[in-house]
């Protein structure tokens, strides 16, 4: 009997660009997939070209992807820019207060900081454990594989950091 994977909702700008859509998402989705996640990336699930040419389109892709955060069991966001994107950050609130398991991506080597203690708003880290944040934020798609990081430990039903 095989265990069902578990959901990961994928909030990134990438869907948003036709060149990011080709390139970092698929490879996004390709790593996730390969560490065992099922991947929930809302531009496939929720932005389907009929349902954009109709009326109140806006209000259903929110709605949609407001109840893949619920629904997921957990939240992997990319959090590249300064300050990242807004989208990414309402999700990420979202998946903070339904205390969904929260992994970061950021390979945007800038810093965009109030504290010295994270790369980024405060505010964006408070999903993670205060000690040991960094197994659940990754810098690269090489980094998504390390079977010691937080993800691949929560995929495997480890115990985490």
């Amino acid at each position: 009997m095989s265990m069902a994977k578990k959901t990961l909702y994928l909030a990134s700008p990438y869907g948003f660009s036709l060149q990011q859509r080709e390139g970092p998402l698929p490879d996004l989705v390709a790593a996730l997939e390969a560490v065992g996640a099922e991947v929930w990336e809302p531009f496939t699930r929720n932005n389907q070209p009929e349902m954009l040419a109709s009326p109140g389109w806006a209000y259903r892709v929110g709605q949609n992807d407001m109840r893949d955060v619920r629904d997921a069991a957990g939240f992997f966001g990319v959090v590249n820019g300064c300050p990242p994107d807004e989208g990414v950050m309402v999700e990420l609130g979202m998946a903070v207060a339904w205390g969904k398991p929260v992994f970061l991506f950021r390979d945007d080597f800038r810093r965009s900081t109030d504290c010295e203690a994270y790369p980024l708003n405060l505010m964006i880290f408070t999903g993670l454990p205060e000690v040991g944040w960094e197994a659940y934020y990754y810098t690269s798609l090489d980094e998504i594989a390390d079977p010691e990081k937080a993800l691949a430990r929560w995929l495997r039903d480890e115990p985490l950091p």
